[in-house]
């Protein structure tokens, strides 16, 4: 079934409810689910007069705004494949992604098209669309207006392509994830089901990937006024703002957003006493992954929202979600555990997804197997290892096969994908996260896992980030210190987590993150720059 019956479905059954709301105060603009039936099926019909026939790929370089959105939903009518990758990553990479993806079409607003005269891959593309103001030799999206919808909806196969994005590249070439309209059909109901979506809630979410599972679900969409691009570094103000005014009620977005958010909230409050009274808005569901989500902030955050719920859901670009943990549900010891070493709990695996932890081998190919050797190399709870996982929502391989032979293996007619991170299940069959794979350190002291450590850490109120890392064969935690550090700060580090074994706690300007998230720590750049900083 083509993705979009499930998006369009909505039109039919609440056509005067909001479907996405954007702007803010007299600029507010938004679009009911019939309305956003409509101009997407009047889009589909500019596409098809423009030339493009299913199967196409056409690259969106449309901002997050309603136009995307209907873009989107027109391109699923067609059978087209939409084709996103990040332009903040620069030029080469834009490149690198046009050439693996041979787009056909190229849609954006006006200032998107300047990079037909920067990237030559780009100015080869066929056709181009403009969805603001004007571009040479571009058809321009306002003509959809005078045009009559396109009733009908593509029939796809599920396995037909429906969406393609790309990894950062950041270890050399992007990876093109392919996502059928039978996958997003299952991701939006396992979806709908883990982070409990319910028809009419009003969401402002931050990551894109839960946008389509809203509009499957009857889910009012606000837009958040900043700039995602970089979500530890956006004005809280407006999204505060926002949250009041439009009476949302849900939430998704990165950890480095809701620090910022949370750091607004105290600026508002001014001093102690008014900080109790002032709260995240009406939210009643605070959903926050894509980096790891330590215990101090998942505190700070149900202290916001004492009529709310904080969930932490993990989960990577092939998988998503694969777990969740309302905070609610951690105990007092699983605090202490985690700021003892044990790692950050993450929760139960959703119902939809078979997960295994099998000895870490990250950074050589898993052979494929039949059952038998597959159990074998399982191991038990308490066990720590390499996290491996399978599922309808699960993806089963790279564009071209670019990445499969590291990140996936067969067991008899199954694909199984490496997420590349370190954990272990518990006894009570809850993940927790030790950090990247490829990230554990092992020396003459024995093994050290990242999350282990850097989760501890964020326990000490004078440290902002930390990150461990190995050099010269010493074990150093960088740490980025807040403003108004103790004295003796490093020292007090180093006696806090003495079961580390560190050699020395290095204090550094900022800790590299990556770009997405603002969140995730970039090991390779912060080598870079311990090595500029250890003597």
């Amino acid at each position: 079934m083509n993705i979009c019956h499930i998006l369009t479905e909505q039109a039919a059954e609440r056509p005067n409810q909001p479907a996405i709301i954007e702007g803010a105060g007299k600029r507010t603009r938004s679009v009911t689910f019939a309305q956003l039936a409509e101009r997407s099926a009047k889009a589909a019909a500019l596409l098809r007069l423009s030339g493009l026939t299913q199967g196409d790929r056409i690259l969106l370089f449309q901002p997050i705004s309603i136009e995307l959105y209907v873009a989107l939903l027109s391109i699923f009518r067609l059978g087209l494949v939409a084709t996103v990758l990040d332009p903040s990553a620069g030029r080469r990479h834009i490149e690198q992604c046009c050439e693996i993806a041979r787009p056909k079409a190229f849609l954006g607003p006006a200032r998107a098209h300047l990079l037909r005269f920067l990237c030559r891959s780009v100015r080869r593309i066929e056709c181009h669309l403009v969805t603001t103001a004007w571009a040479p030799s571009a058809i321009r999206w306002s003509k959809l207006d005078r045009l009559n919808p396109l009733d009908s909806i593509a029939t796809c196969l599920s396995s037909h392509d429906a969406l393609l994005t790309f990894t950062s590249g950041s270890t050399g070439i992007p990876k093109a994830a392919v996502r059928s309209h039978g996958f997003l059909r299952a991701q939006h109901e396992v979806l709908a089901a883990s982070i409990d979506l319910e028809p009419q809630e009003v969401d402002l979410p931050t990551l894109p990937i839960f946008v389509l599972a809203n509009l499957a679900s009857g889910v009012t969409f606000v837009i958040p006024q900043c700039d995602l691009r970089k979500p530890g570094f956006i004005e809280p103000g407006p999204v505060l703002a926002q949250l009041q005014h439009h009476q949302v009620t849900r939430t998704v977005g990165s950890p480095a957003l809701y620090n910022r958010l949370l750091e607004g909230v105290r600026s508002i409050a001014g001093n102690e006493n008014e900080r109790q009274e002032v709260r995240l808005g009406p939210l009643r569901k605070l959903y926050t992954g894509g980096a790891p989500v330590f215990p101090r902030l998942l505190q700070e955050l149900r202290a916001a929202m004492p009529k709310g719920h904080v969930i932490v859901v993990y989960g990577s670009t092939e998988a998503e979600p694969i777990s969740h943990l309302n905070w609610d549900e951690a105990s007092d010891r699983d605090r202490v555990g985690m700021y003892a070493g044990k790692g950050l709990l993450v929760g139960k695996p959703v119902n939809q997804i078979r997960l295994r932890i099998v000895d870490n081998r990250w950074g050589e190919p898993l052979p494929d197997m039949n059952a038998n050797e597959f159990v074998k190399l399982e191991l038990p709870p308490m066990r720590r290892g390499e996290i491996v996982v399978n599922g309808p929502h699960v993806l089963t391989g790279y564009l071209n096969g670019v990445g499969d032979e590291e990140t996936k293996f067969r067991v008899d007619d199954e694909i199984w994908h490496r997420t590349g991170d370190a954990g272990y299940l518990d006894k009570e069959g809850r993940l927790w996260l030790l950090g990247r794979a490829g990230a554990v350190i092992r020396d003459e002291r024995g093994t050290i896992y990242p999350f282990a450590v850097e989760c501890a850490a964020s326990q000490l109120n004078w440290i902002e980030r930390s990150a461990l890392a190995s050099l010269n064969g010493e074990r150093l935690l960088a740490v980025q210190m807040k403003p108004g550090i103790p004295a003796a700060a490093e020292h007090k580090t180093l006696t806090t987590l003495s079961w580390a074994r560190l050699d020395r706690v290095v204090s550094i300007p900022r800790i590299p993150v990556d770009r997405r998230h603002n969140a995730k720590v970039d090991y390779t750049s912060l080598i870079k720059q311990l090595k500029r900083h250890v003597s």
